[in-house]
């Protein structure tokens, strides 16, 4: 006996209604299945980043200055009343600022350049890309130390050396010799930092160099317009989002740059930023909770320019997949 097409149709709607209820119970089964890998990651990642500035955190709280072990508990909010009132740490603050502004600015100009240069084809391209590679893979400490002995040192110094040569061949022997970190040291950090940077900066600009519509540019030309024009009105314009966000990232980094003030300057002559303050109290003051409060004040600053960098970053990737 056959059934009606009519009297089959409720049964599979009523199973049509089984299924389809019984599947959004798979898939939160199914997310998990596939989160779960990640999970001691993010165990790991938690352990070792948010449980010691926790902790930092705390102790930005507290009277606890190892030289005076009696006075040591509760401050509340005292540390940063002294960190934000202190004259020195106020200063740290402004060299931090002119140190970070000065090298981003300078390092996204020179990797500009390198990067108009390097988006041309040329024979040893590649050759050229890794050579300009090479400065932002050395350690920070290593390149620090090569700047200090190799081309600032007033005796045997590349700089001085080179001074000296230039001198001889006008047949002169009195070239000056200038002390680079006494006299500028400011500035001697500021170039050791820009040289380890302009890669960075010239490998983000490339990448949006390399991602313009080919078929716009080709049309402009032949429209007639000239190589500044269609910088001005495509190249910069595609390249804005690609500044923003390589000005950012390399902030987040100049900003908590440690190694080469240390190295350089010792932190002498106006040049200590706000990471070498915090090694000061915590190292040689040996006030932790002063160290914490000031490290908490880098985070903050940091966290800061990283969510504008993160905006940045969520839109180039809104902008590419649409």
């Amino acid at each position: 006996m056959t059934v009606p097409l009519t009297a089959k149709r409720p049964r599979l709607l009523r199973q049509g209604v089984r299924e389809s209820s019984t599947r959004p119970a798979d898939r939160p089964r199914g997310a998990w299945a596939r989160r779960a890998p990640l999970l001691p990651a993010l165990v790991f990642l938690i352990v070792v980043t948010q449980l010691p500035f926790l902790g930092t955190l705390g102790i930005s709280f507290m009277r606890w200055n190892a030289l005076d072990p009696d006075n040591r508990g509760f401050g509340g909010l005292a540390n940063y009343r002294t960190a934000l009132t202190d004259p020195t740490l106020r200063s740290s603050i402004t060299t931090t600022v002119i140190l970070t502004a000065s090298v981003v600015l300078v390092s996204l100009l020179f990797g500009l350049g390198l990067a108009l240069l390097l988006d041309r084809r040329f024979r040893g391209r590649g050759i050229v890309r890794t050579m300009l590679i090479t400065p932002f893979l050395v350690v920070p400490v290593a390149s620090a130390l090569l700047w200090k002995h190799a081309l600032y040192n007033a005796s045997y110094g590349l700089i001085n050396g080179t001074l000296t040569w230039i001198w001889s061949l006008f047949g002169s022997s009195d070239a000056p010799q200038f002390d680079w970190l006494s006299t500028n040291p400011l500035i001697a950090v500021e170039a050791s930092l820009i040289w380890q940077w302009t890669p960075f900066m010239m490998l983000i600009l490339l990448a949006g160099l390399q991602s313009r519509p080919l078929d716009i540019v080709e049309a402009a030309r032949v429209d007639g317009a000239g190589t500044w024009q269609v910088f001005r009105h495509l190249t910069f314009p595609h390249l804005r989002r690609y500044l923003e966000l390589a000005s950012l990232l390399g902030s987040i980094y100049v900003v908590q740059n440690f190694d080469a003030v240390f190295t350089l300057t010792s932190g002498g002559l106006g040049t200590a930023n706000l990471p070498y303050s915090v090694y000061q109290t915590f190292y040689q003051a040996h006030d932790y909770g002063l160290a914490s409060a000031q490290g908490v004040i880098v985070v903050a600053c940091s966290i800061l320019i990283a969510t504008f960098a993160l905006r940045t970053v969520s839109s180039l990737f809104r902008e590419e997949t649409s």
